[in-house]
């Protein structure tokens, strides 16, 4: 039973390790934002909306490691 708990606890550990990439890529999209505001200020309202579109599909990614990582401790 402990080797169970044990296996359950590493592996949601280790999925939410996965969570360590989409921060990097939402960073990355931010500083893309800025970058090509900082370039070409007259495109800021297609730029931004760009933006959101990336932060909302990066962050989907997050949430599905984390799901995985509470799946892991609280199912059967």
């Amino acid at each position: 039973m402990q080797l169970v708990l044990l296996g359950k606890y590493l592996g949601a550990g280790l999925a939410t390790i996965a969570l360590a990439g989409p921060g990097v890529g939402i960073a990355l999209v931010f500083a893309a934002l800025i970058n090509g505001i900082a370039r070409n200020p007259s495109v800021r309202a297609t730029l931004f909306t760009y933006a959101i579109l990336g932060f909302a599909l990066t962050e989907a990614i997050a949430l599905f490691g984390l799901m995985i990582a509470f799946l892991l401790i609280y199912a059967v």
